[in-house]
């Protein structure tokens, strides 16, 4: 019998082995592919719980069979006849008798299993008695019990991933929680009070956090459990469990009338912890600090309505938690009073609380001096002035986003205190420093530059909080400000913070000329920074203050033309910004002049710049000097009369033949084409009918342009035009309307052709962008464009586009698609003006539902596939949405075509008594008239089918997912034949532990590539890594067009979607398969999502191979890797920062060899924005001093 068994999980845990092992990675995605088949096998069953049995298996093959048992109980319970649970259920037990000693995350999974056993077999009655009496009995058992009475709350709680209906959830929950919710409390109290060690046992604790929800709160407050929660602060071991218990706890007292008493047990206990908070602060145990200082974060947060109501009875918790702030020198446990600070601000700032207010403003002004000393930079030991933080990055970057936090604190404060008296504190410090310090100040020599820089940051924060008409602090703090010493560090506070208080200053013009003198000065400045920050001021300053300027437009066209190309991008834009606000100030007829005075200048250098361009950085460069021209028609938008000429569109006029031989001269290059379609787009709804004159030129460019580019920019640029040209719009005749829809036509016939050409894989964006257009045509031209016969294609087009898994896209067709079925319905999906909506007619309705008819089987099945295998979770929303819209226009017809897709799913994903039970639903929602409500049994159904058959199960192993995901990072960003590795390490002088990826050369010395934060484990730090890693990979291929070559090019839920799609015959139609490649956006406005992260379970998964699909090319190999900051050059016609992809991959697919890849631009490796050479970094354990505690798992991180 043991030979037998042995043989059944032999192939599992030689491919177990293999994932934990130095493996290939061929072998490895084969070694994973065979562990996700077998979890959702029926032979998984027996195989489980072999392994659990078996004297062979490791310990981590017997934690992977526990976790797949637990799997196979939450989602596949159906697969075991009812009359062989009992059975399942004394296997559970027996094991769990087996590991009472542990490992520990072996016996949590099964008592997990245990539980999720108890929730679904509702003819087990007496549970919780059960278990007691088959593992209560014996002490070295109770463990046991002790996690199971933990984990069945929690389980109960999440138990809408188990296939029961809402009734029988209920019942199931009545009979496991609150039948049982006595007896648990009794079982807790009787091992707590059984001896000192059970009283100490973190197991408890966590026990009573889970349960306290529910069991009376009283009960537990009167009962010998709060001593023992209380007590067990002041020992090591339990310490974090008390805290996160007594902090549950008082989270339940938030209702203050209906816990008024228990809060009275439980304030004196809370305020007792004052001496341990102190004790902590001068033993410098951070951890210990960090606790306490949450339990009264906790109570501050629960309690605040009492200190408002009862100021003086609640006083001393006040105090304490400014004490927290106080003794905090780490700034580690400052960040869990910020929320207090602002929850009793919001109270005390009510009249009703004006006693309270007074009797809080000696804390509130205590705090403000607190805050400004955290606010101080360090002094760093080595006296280094450029390097603050000894090298510490991480703690460098913590600093800088506390500090805006403590902005915000300050922020609060004022509203408390008054601004006045709030200022007064930071003026008070920038005197006493000159007073003291200023004699001493010289050029790059300003002594103790902290204790000036903190309050002046101090004041820009509290910047917003001060009104335009304030008379008594400002007219001496600018002054002062002006005057700050020249220190790189002061001179970029001092720039930002005048930036701060333009609107007072647009109000008190006498200051004006002092600090706008003072910021123009700062553009000389030899550090980035300052240079960076008088740019935003000056924008600021121009925004707030231009009617005190426009008779400046001489000067400041000077200023601006000398600075311009001298700056980075971003600058330029930001003073364009700036100089363009004064110019919308300037009377219309002298505008025209005034445009050319700043244009022309801009125009010929683009001009100059167009005819030398020779590679990819001088494309760049035009592009940008074309957007700071869309800034100009951003925001310079002159009211002028109708019949009278336009002067912003005369000048439109002169420069669009020079952006229209842009387009042909350059019509490979997509940041240039982007930009001046976006220029073109904003001179349209800018100046609206106005461009009339300009408007067949400007319907022939774009038309040609998208013929030649295939370009998706230039439909963004059509829809502008549809919008403000469009049938009702003032100034616009029939005729005019008419070749409006024409010229839509004309688009959408090309994009159409577009399509019949490439996979809608290659074409995300362009697909994002034509049904956004679309979408506006169904709004402005629903006549036309709805009976046009054009939209059975386009119908077609939108099913065929449906198969893609980035979410803009799909989410702009479902959007198309909503939109369009709203006109099958009686009122218009549209509203007017006036607030009407309008009947739609007859013959608009009839077509509408003819679409349907023709196209509605297949977009019911590429809907509920997207749901149930590829959309990403953004999308189901808008899914069902469709889905409920088509039942209310054809209930009975969708219902059929629903059961017709159930139909298709493969064998054995779903169970018949499930599928009619759906099915069911549906019917008796129709056959009552409360449609609505299928959509909530449509998400249900797919939700579940999804858990079940898509997302992958837990038990692979997380830090080996997570390495699996680290090398193909790696490789992508930095080469594929070199030696790199993921190492975690945690010096001595902090308990926090960091990731990094290093590169190993045996002849020289290693480099560290990227470093993550500081975490408080090493998961956490792997974790933040990888996000680092992946959000480096995005970026460079947003802004360098790099392709994801490292990555795998299919998921297993395309690859089980495309089995679909092949089974389902027709529900595919066309290309069916949802697995093929998907061009990178170069916009980063399309972002697909990776289903093999599932954070329900908690664990991230390993992308896997699709057997259907090809390896992926290998990428070059790069000279110059580290992490830079967000600096992406370019994105989708607005600028923006690439989003952070938190371990959903942007870049799970392949790029395909297609005819559109010509148009993808490349920049070479050696020459990249995004990342810069390495740090050279000793490698070895004894190497350098102070290394600490250095885990060096070279070659396995698993």
């Amino acid at each position: 019998m043991a030979a037998n068994g042995q043989q059944i999980f032999d192939p599992v845990l030689a491919a177990h082995n293999t994932m934990a092992s130095q493996a290939d990675r061929a072998q490895k995605e084969q070694a994973h592919q065979f562990l996700e088949q077998f979890q959702k096998s029926e032979e998984a069953w027996t195989t489980t719980l072999a392994m659990l049995e078996a004297n062979s298996a490791d310990a981590a093959a017997k934690l992977f069979a526990a976790t797949t048992l637990k799997g196979k109980i939450v989602y596949d319970l159906h697969q075991v006849p009812r009359a062989q649970l009992p059975e399942l259920r004394a296997s559970i037990m027996r094991n769990l008798a087996i590991f009472h000693a542990g490992p520990k995350p072996i016996r949590l999974q099964l008592c997990v299993c245990l539980a999720n056993l108890a929730i679904q077999m509702t003819e087990w009655k007496d549970v919780l008695k059960d278990v007691v009496n088959a593992l209560g009995s014996d002490p070295a058992t109770l463990p046991c019990v002790l996690d199971f009475l933990r984990v069945l709350p929690e389980e109960v709680t999440h138990g809408r991933k188990i296939a029961l209906t809402e009734h029988e959830l209920t019942m199931r929950t009545t009979e496991l929680i609150d039948d049982n919710a006595q007896q648990a409390l009794e079982l807790l109290i009787r091992y707590g009070t059984s001896s000192p060690a059970a009283a100490q046992n973190p197991q408890l604790l966590n026990c009573i956090t889970s349960w306290i929800r529910e069991i009376p709160l009283d009960a537990i407050i009167n009962s010998p459990l709060l001593k023992i929660i209380v007590e067990d602060l002041s020992l090591d071991d339990p310490f974090e469990a008390a805290v996160e218990c007594l902090s549950a706890l008082i989270a339940e007292t938030r209702d203050v009338d209906e816990t008024l008493n228990s809060i009275m047990i439980l304030y004196p206990q809370v305020i007792n912890l004052q001496t341990k908070l102190a004790e902590a602060a001068q033993e410098e145990d951070s951890e210990k600090f960090k606790g306490i200082a949450r339990i009264f974060a906790e109570a501050g947060e629960s309690w605040v309505i009492l200190i408002a109501r009862l100021p003086t009875d609640f006083r001393a918790l006040v105090q304490a938690i400014l004490a927290t702030a106080a003794l905090d020198k780490e700034r580690d446990a400052i960040s869990h009073t910020f929320k207090f600070w602002y929850d009793l601000k919001q109270y005390l700032t009510i009249d009703k609380y004006a006693e309270a207010r007074n009797q809080c403003l000696d804390i509130y002004s205590k705090l403000v001096d607190i805050m400004i000393g955290h606010l101080e930079f360090p002094k760093p030991e080595t006296g280094d002035e450029k390097d603050l933080f000894e090298g510490d990055r991480d703690q460098e970057e913590k600093f800088r986003e506390f500090r805006h936090q403590m902005g915000d604190v300050l922020k609060d404060c004022c509203e408390v205190m008054g601004v006045v008296e709030c200022l007064q504190k930071p003026y008070d410090l920038m005197q006493q420093w000159v007073q003291t310090y200023g004699a001493q100040a010289g050029p790059n020599n300003v002594p103790e530059w902290q204790k000036l820089e903190a309050p002046l940051f101090a004041v820009r924060a509290m910047g917003r909080m001060v009104p335009p008409d304030e008379n008594i602090m400002l007219p001496r703090l600018i002054p002062l400000i002006a005057g700050i010493p020249d220190h790189h560090k002061l001179r970029f506070q001092a720039v930002m913070a005048l930036g701060r208080y333009t609107e007072w200053t647009a109000q008190h013009p006498d200051t004006l000329q002092l600090q706008l003198d003072y910021i123009m000065a700062a553009f000389e400045h030899s550090t980035k920074d300052v240079i960076r920050a008088a740019a935003l001021s000056f924008k600021f300053f121009c925004n707030d203050c231009a009617s005190l300027l426009v008779n400046f437009v001489g000067p400041l066209q000077q200023f601006y033309a000398k600075n311009l190309n001298k700056l980075p991008i971003s600058s330029q834009e930001e003073i364009t910004e700036g100089v363009a606000s004064v110019v919308a100030k300037v009377p219309n007829e002298q505008l025209l002049v005034t445009l050319k005075l700043y244009l022309d200048p801009v125009m010929a250098h683009l001009i100059e710049i167009a005819r030398q361009a020779k590679d990819e950085a001088d494309q760049k460069l035009i592009a940008d000097k074309i957007n700071l021209l869309t800034i100009f028609f951003e925001m310079v938008k002159p009211e002028i009369a109708p019949g009278q000429e336009h002067p912003a569109v005369k000048y439109c006029q002169e420069i669009f033949p020079t952006l229209a031989n842009m387009i042909t001269h350059f019509n490979t290059s997509i940041p240039i084409l982007e930009r001046v379609c976006r220029c073109w787009r904003y001179m349209v709804l800018s100046y609206r009918t106005a461009m009339r004159p300009l408007l067949p030129d400007l319907a022939t460019k774009l038309i040609e342009g998208f013929d030649k580019s295939r370009q998706g920019c230039f439909l963004w640029a059509t829809a502008s035009i549809v919008r403000e040209f469009s049938q009702g719009v003032d100034d616009v005749d029939p005729s005019l309307a008419n070749d409006v829809y024409q010229f839509y036509e004309q688009q959408a016939k090309t994009f159409l052709r577009i399509l019949s050409d490439l996979p809608p894989e290659e074409l995300p964006d362009l697909i994002e962008d034509y049904f956004r257009l679309a979408a506006d045509m169904a709004l402005y031209f629903p006549s036309e464009s709805i009976m046009s016969p054009l939209m059975d294609t386009v119908l077609l087009a939108a099913c065929s586009s449906l198969t893609l898994l980035k979410e803009d896209p799909i989410i702009a067709v479902l959007h198309f698609l909503r939109d369009l079925l709203g006109y099958g319905r009686n009122s218009s999906p549209s509203s007017s003006f006036d607030n009407t909506r309008h009947d739609v007619p007859e013959q608009l309705r009839n077509r509408v539902k003819q679409l349907v008819v023709g196209a509605g089987v297949q977009l019911v099945q590429r809907i509920m596939t997207g749901m149930m295998y590829s959309f990403p979770e953004g999308c189901f929303a808008d899914s069902s949405g469709v889905l409920l819209d088509l039942f209310e226009l054809m209930p009975e017809q969708v219902a059929q075509w629903v059961a017709s897709t159930v139909g298709m799913l493969p064998q054995g994903s779903i169970t018949p008594q499930e599928s009619e039970r759906f099915l069911n639903n549906i019917r008796q929602r129709i056959q009552t008239g409360d449609v609505r409500m299928i959509r909530t049994i449509l998400q249900d159904f797919t939700t579940s089918y999804r858990r079940r058959n898509v997302a992958p199960r837990e038990g692979l192993g997380r830090l080996e997912a997570s390495r699996f995901r680290f090398s193909a990072n790696a490789r992508a960003i930095y080469g594929p034949n070199r030696c790199l590795d993921v190492i975690s390490f945690a010096p001595t002088s902090s308990r926090k532990i960091g990731a990094c990826i290093v590169e190993h050369n045996p002849s020289s010395r290693s480099y560290v590539h990227c470093c993550s934060a500081k975490e408080d484990s090493r998961l956490a730090a792997l974790e933040h890594l990888l996000v680092i890693t992946e959000d480096l990979l995005q970026r460079l291929m947003d802004a360098e067009g790099i392709t994801s070559s490292g990555w795998l090019p299919a998921t297993p839920q395309s690859h089980h979607a495309a089995m679909f799609g092949s089974a389902a015959g027709s529900i595919a139609g066309g290309n069916s398969s949802v697995a093929s490649s998907v061009q990178p956006s170069r916009r980063g406005s399309a972002q697909p999502q990776d289903f093999l992260i599932d954070y329900t379970q908690g664990s991230p998964q390993l992308v896997q191979q699709s057997p259907q699909c090809p390896p992926p090319p290998s990428s070059a190999p790069s000279q110059t890797p580290f992490v830079n900051d967000f600096n992406t050059p370019y994105s989708h016609h607005h600028i923006q920062k690439p989003k952070l992809p938190r371990v959903s991959s942007d870049t799970a697919f392949q790029t395909a060899t297609s005819p559109l890849k010509a148009f993808v631009q490349t920049v070479p490796r050696t020459n990249s924005d995004i990342i810069q050479q390495p740090k050279p970094m000793p490698v070895g354990q004894f190497q350098g001093p102070g290394r600490g505690r250095v885990q060096w798992n070279l070659g396995s991180e698993g």
